[in-house]
């Protein structure tokens, strides 16, 4: 792809490392900007100058939050017993929109997977386990993709909690095997937190 700027160029370049985004696209992004009013694009730049530089993670369940305690774990209507493990803020989002599920979260911020060099001591598994010890938590409910990481993840968290006073569930295998949380309908999912099942039944025998 042939440039008359540097500048243009440069702009496409930055934009075209966004996922999914590919340098013709990233060509017609660049040139809408360009011929948007100057206070447009202000606006834009620093609307995302402002995220990077003063978002933070909740201290209790490690969702993005602008404040130490996220919105969700705020609210004294949600039942905080109940703990939902997902694997990013995505999945909460997506489990948000269903509208049927009343307890809080936790983000391991990933999935354990060896090949790609991702260990549990990489993830918030950690502060989850100190939830169970202290009796904070009364059920447990892997909401991670039913994926071979997403089910070693699951089984790591469940040989670390499995004699605590804690009951553990997994969504319903409404999500097709290999599905992302993220892009599942919000029908299907909201089935799958409402009719989950205890964990060990999810088991495979070895």
């Amino acid at each position: 792809m042939e440039f008359s700027s540097k500048l243009l160029e440069n702009a496409v370049n930055e934009v075209a490392m966004l996922p999914g985004i590919g340098k013709r696209t990233a060509m017609r992004l660049v040139l809408h900007l360009l011929k948007q009013p100057n206070e447009q694009t202000q606006m834009l730049t620093e609307a995302l100058t402002k995220m990077r530089n003063e978002i933070i993670y909740c201290q209790n369940c490690h969702n993005i939050s602008d404040n130490v305690i996220c919105e969700i774990c705020n609210n004294p209507s949600r039942d905080h017993s109940i703990v939902c493990v997902v694997e990013d803020v995505r999945d909460v989002m997506a489990i948000e929109n269903t509208r049927m599920f009343k307890g809080i979260y936790h983000v391991l911020g990933g999935k354990i997977s060896p090949i790609e060099g991702i260990s549990p001591s990489q993830l918030n598994i950690n502060s989850l386990i100190q939830k169970v010890k202290e009796n904070k938590v009364s059920e447990i409910i892997f909401a991670l993709s039913s994926t071979m990481e997403g089910d070693t993840t699951n089984f790591y968290i469940y040989k670390q909690i499995k004699e605590y006073k804690v009951n553990i569930s997994t969504i319903a295998r409404g999500i097709s095997v290999g599905d992302e949380l993220e892009y599942a309908d919000e029908v299907t999912l909201g089935r799958s937190l409402l009719h989950r099942i205890p964990f060990e039944s999810s088991i495979k025998p070895m």
